[in-house]
Parts: C-alpha cells; structure tokens; sequence
C-alpha cells in the first residue's frame, strides 16, 4: 500500500462540522502541512469550531464561495494546492425538501466549479469529494450486509439526489480528465460543535430546556451514528492511504432507531419519556433505514474508537458547557428547520411552534430562550397586524431616518441593522436576529457637507459605495431576500441624444454617462454589477427634497443658502410621496432598475421662485454659469433628465414635479399668503 504525502491541502466547507474535525487533525498532527480553508460562513458554519488551529503558522483561512471560480482558480495557484478535500456543501434534509434549488447551487455547481479549476491548473493529485450515505437510497430493513461501495446510487430526497449528481461530475472528471478523485460517503456524524439543525445535538438542547424531543413519523427509523473524532480519524486514512479512482464508505455497523436515541437523551436529563418524546409529521419521504458495508475502509487501518456510550457522554457535556456557542437557535429546534436559509419568509410563526414543544405549563427549565424576540419601535395597539417585517441599514441618513417614521405610521415592525455594510458575518448576523421579509439599504456615502468629500476620500466612497452594497446584496440573495436598495440618477448627463430642454429623459436601460465624480462613479460601477443580482430593487434617487426645510440634506434648503446657483432643470425626486411608495414596491416586490424621480423637470429658478411665493417674499437669488461654479467646487455636478414613465406606469396617481412640490413642500410650510 503506497502512502501518499500531501504538502497544500484546500480544505472547503471548514468552518463547518466535520471539516473542522478533520482541519484541526491535520494542523495539529502534521505541521509540515500547509491548510488552507475556505468557507463562505454559512448558518451551520462557524468560525470558533476552527479555534483550535487560528494561531497555528501552517494554518490559513480564507472565507469565500466554492461557486467563485475566479476565486478558487486563484487559491489553487497562489497557495500552490496539490490535494483538496471537499466537504463544503448543503446537507440539512428537511432545508433541501423547501428550498431545493440552493442544494443544486451549492452541491452540484460549487463542485463542478472546484473539478473545473482542478483541470485548467493541472496540479492536484488528490481530489477527496465527501459524499453521503444517503445516494443509495434505502436499505431493506431485514439486509444483513449493508451498501458496498458498488451499490447502485438511488437517493430519495432532493439533497441525497444533488450529492449523487455532484458524485457523478467527480467521476466524469476522473475519467475524462484522469484527475485523482476519491470518493467517499458516510453515515451520520454527531459530537462536538455540530450545528443543531441535526437530530442528536436538537434533542440535547432541547432537553436541557426541559422541552419535548419532536420524532418525525413513529420513531422506527434505524440511523448509524459516528463520533466525530473517528470519522476525522477515517479522512486522515483516505487522505493518506486512499487510492485514486476508489469510493470509501465512512461506516459503522451499530445502528439505533432515532427513537431509541431520544430515550436515552430523555434519561440522561432525567426526563420522563412518556412525557417528554412528542411525535409530528413525517417528512415527505424519510427512508426507514441506512447501513453500510465498511469493510473496504478497514482495510486501509481504520477501526472505530469510540463507543456509543462514551461519544453521547462527551457530547452531552460539551452541549451542557456551551448551550450558547451557536447563539440563538430556536428556528434550529422546530421539528422541521427550514428558516435558515430563508430567514423571515416563513407563513409560521416559529417561535410559538417551539413554545409548543413544553410538555406542561412552566416546565421550561430556560424560558428566555423561547421568549419572543420583540421589534425595536413598538406600533400603537389600534395598529393592524401585518405580515411584513424590515431590516433596514443607513440610521442614522436623512432616508433611513424617514422609513422608520414610514414604518411606524403603517405599523410595519422593523428594525435598523447594526452590522457594518462591509463585514458579512454581520450582516448574517443581523438578519438571523431579525429575520426579515424585506431588506432596505439606505446607507451609502454622500460626503459632507456635498460630494466633494469623495475626491479625497476615495477608498472610504468605495469601501461602502462598492463593496458594502455589493456584500448586502449577496447576503439578501443567499437568504432568498428582496433588497430596495437606494441608489441615485446623478450618473447622467445631458448629451445630444438627450439634449437639454428636450423633454427626452434617460431611462433605465441607458447606460450611464456621467464621469463628473468619483462619488457617481462609484455608483454607476455598483449598479452595473447589481444588474447580477435578480433580488434588488434599485431606485435612482435624484437632487432629494422633503417638507423638511431645516434638514441640511434638502435640496431646496441647500440652494437656498447660496448666494448664487446655477439655472439648469433636472429631475428631482420628492421624498414625501415616493419614500412610501418604495415601500409599497418592496411590498409587490418590484426588481430591477427604477428611475425614483418625479414626471418632468424643474429648474434652481422655478424653485427658489416657488421658495419666495410661499415662503419668503423678500428672498434674493443670482445665477452664474456652469464655468463659473466649477471654479468653486472641486467635483463637477450631474444635470439631467430621468424618463419616469416606467414608476408611472406603476403607480399612476404619481404627481409630476412641479405639482408634487406644491402639494407636499410648499403648501404645508406656507408662510406667505398666495392668491
């Protein structure tokens, strides 16, 4: 048996519950090993199972996406990969029954993207894919030998279907391209660190919370359960021992049916089985039983250490040390978790399912972790309930500010995010507390006190402008969220197929043609790569007024500080009337690219003439020219015309721009009597 010496070994999917197990085997057993780890941070993935390796100089880790082709192309060749060991993938049954197409994404399509760079760099020379028990589908339930690693592939569920397809791109690969892949699939896995989305660590937590243990159908399910330690034990073996162009089944051949482990979990916390092991609905398939042949394995050395007994133990004490590591998980414990991956678009409402789980009244032994989580404004109580909930970023900005008082008035339940734009453990963070049904981005850099400050801020305009919309945007579109993001038109200008005065306006296929700025060209870069993006909403906002005459953001109040401005009409977006109707888009979930503006143009002129009818008679303005005011400011100004007759087709009762700032800025704070 020829053993084989990795140098760089990939690891994806690292920051999750095996692969942290086998990470942290290698760093510490093999020091000469470089590891390098990807892993995009999933909701069952987290950084603290990797603690024990961070500080170690043969460690490294990156955070991405297996499905980032450029990314993976470029880590193979930089870090000089020669072996990878793919775990990275969506393994939850019950998440794949709902939400099936991200399994697809993840599970085939990230593992094609690794095979494809695999071939194009030509330099691994052992490409280990972690596969599962469950492509074989069911075992007879009277077979005294289980699956050989020659067994026909017949998964029954849409999660077992996308590890069988992703088994056979490997070996397409293996074949047609003669990269050394080796396959392996696995029983069930349980120990420390695991996510409690799966059966053992569920159950634990929820009997240290003295809640019923929810058994799918009647409990007669037979499962084959491998301490975690071993099973690094058996990767370290194939890694090292494993011949190329094989399959290993990672197995053991003590099996339990999954209610006989919900007793002993009960005994162990000294609960009442009878009282304490509630039945509910089956899956839409659940196969009665899994076993494996693990003979093959075995030859390569590997035995399993770890009794039954001893790895519960050890578990159970991990658990009870650390019932906070993974922070809230009350969506986890449902008896059919399918919220993670889609945090606030569920009809239910989970947090009285898990209330349901209480044997009795006051029998909780933790009440504060199934305690509503409440919103942070409360609505007034002749308020109507309603079925939305948003996750607002930008606070403290002239627009975020006013879509709370929005939500307020319409008794939507929102909350602000607290993560920064640019940190996506944050964002996911923000999201799994809410759990929201809409996301609004408000927040982006302007300059203050105007878009001058950009110029000599560049790296701080694009680090939010960029980078912190483009990561939110991701982030909403991996939890399967809308996102109005608040954009703006100032990334045109008049030319001559839009010649001022013309009444000819840019529209939302335009490409944008305003350079002016570093400010609006970091906007137009953003929006270009938001196209890619099928959850976002974007609404070109323009020159923003509001009846708020003392914010210094208005544009009114802005020009009417000046002594002199230049006389140039543009569209200008009154905030009054369209911030509600972004609402009411988010509501019938409008995408794409919309111009946010109000029909027509108004000049600085007609404004300030408007300002001195209803406001103050003896105001005095002068005009200078587009030469002149690029002589005192340091980026040049956006003019244009935006086409608004696609939100008004949408929204027929929109007021052109003159009438809306009659209606909506001047009426309301008429100091002047007018005829």
């Amino acid at each position: 048996m020829v053993t084989y010496e990795p140098k760089n070994i990939l690891i994806t999917g690292a920051a999750g519950f095996i692969a942290s197990h086998v990470a942290n085997r290698l760093v510490r057993s093999y020091p000469h090993y470089k590891i390098v780890v990807l892993d995009k941070i999933d909701y069952c993935s987290n950084l603290k199972n990797l603690s024990p390796s961070r500080s170690s100089p043969n460690f490294k880790f990156v955070k991405g996406d297996i499905a980032s082709a450029d990314l993976v192309n470029f880590l193979l060749i930089s870090e000089s990969i020669d072996t990878i060991m793919h775990f990275a993938a969506q393994t939850h049954v019950d998440n794949s029954f709902g939400n099936s197409f991200e399994f697809t994404k993840n599970n085939i399509y990230g593992t094609h993207v690794l095979l494809e760079a695999c071939k194009v760099t030509g330099q691994i020379k052992r490409f280990i894919h972690v596969s599962t028990d469950e492509v074989y589908g069911e075992t007879d339930e009277d077979a005294l030998v289980g699956n050989h690693e020659a067994s026909q592939l017949l998964p029954t569920n849409p999660y077992a279907a996308t590890k069988a397809g992703a088994e056979m791109l490997v070996m397409a690969y293996g074949k047609s391209y003669g990269l050394p892949v080796i396959t392996t699939r696995g029983n069930n896995v349980y120990g420390l660190n695991q996510f409690p989305e799966k059966l053992i660590p569920k159950f634990i937590l929820l009997a240290m919370r003295g809640l019923s243990l929810p058994i799918h159908g009647d409990g007669s399910n037979v499962r084959s359960y491998l301490y975690c330690e071993d099973v690094a034990e058996a990767f370290e073996a194939v890694l090292h021992k494993g011949e190329v162009g094989q399959v290993y089944n990672i197995g053991t051949l003590k099996e339990r049916r999954v209610i006989d482990v919900a007793s002993e979990i009960c005994k162990l916390f000294g609960l009442d089985t009878k009282k304490f092991i509630r039945f509910v609905e089956n899956r839409p398939f659940n196969d009665q039983r899994y076993f494996l042949d693990n003979q093959k394995l075995k030859k390569l050395g590997w035995s399993e250490s770890t009794s039954w007994e001893e790895g519960l133990k050890k578990t159970v004490e991990w658990y009870t040390n650390n019932a906070d590591y993974w922070g809230d998980v009350a969506g986890a414990l449902l008896p059919h978790p399918n919220m993670p991956m889609t945090p606030g678009v569920e009809g239910n409402n989970w947090i009285e399912e898990i209330k349901s789980l209480a044997s009795s009244p006051g029998k909780a032994k933790e009440p504060s972790t199934i305690t509503p989580t409440t919103t942070s404004k409360s609505t007034s109580s002749g308020t109507q309930k309603t079925n939305y909930k948003f996750l607002i970023y930008g606070k403290t900005g002239w627009i975020g500010g006013l879509l709370g008082k929005i939500c307020d008035k319409q008794g939507i339940p929102y909350e602000y995010g607290k993560g920064r734009l640019q940190e996506r453990s944050q964002l996911l963070e923000d999201i799994t507390k809410v759990k929201p049904t809409h996301v609004f981005n408000a927040a982006g850099v302007t300059g203050r006190p105007n878009v001058d400050w950009c110029e000599t801020h560049k790296q701080d305009t694009i680090r939010t402008n960029v980078v912190g919309t483009l990561n939110l945007a991701d982030v909403c579109r991996e939890k399967g969220l809308l996102m109005i993001n608040y954009a703006t038109g100032c990334i045109f200008e008049y030319n001559a197929g839009h010649p001022e005065g013309s009444g000819i306006g840019f529209k939302e296929e335009d490409t944008p043609n305003f350079i002016g700025s570093f400010y609006s060209k970091t906007k137009a870069i953003v929006e270009e790569l938001l196209k890619d993006y099928e959850n976002v909403c974007t609404l070109r906002v323009r020159m923003p007024i509001s009846s708020d005459l003392s914010n210094p953001r208005n544009f009114i109040t802005k020009i009417a500080r000046y002594e002199k401005v230049v006389n140039i009409p543009n569209s200008m977006t009154i905030l009054d009337e369209l911030l509600p109707i972004s609402v009411e888009m988010a509501k019938r979930d409008c995408k794409g690219i919309w111009n946010f503006t109000n029909p027509g143009v108004v000049s600085h002129n007609e404004i300030l003439e408007m300002y001195r009818k209803y406001i103050n008679p003896n105001f005095k303005w002068s005009n200078f020219t587009l030469e002149e005011q690029a002589k005192v400011i340091v980026a040049q100004r956006s003019n244009n015309e935006m086409d608004a007759s696609k939100l008004k087709s949408e929204f027929p009762e929109l007021l052109s721009i003159k009438d809306a700032l009659i209606k909506y800025v001047f009426e309301p704070n008429k100091k002047v009597a007018t005829d």
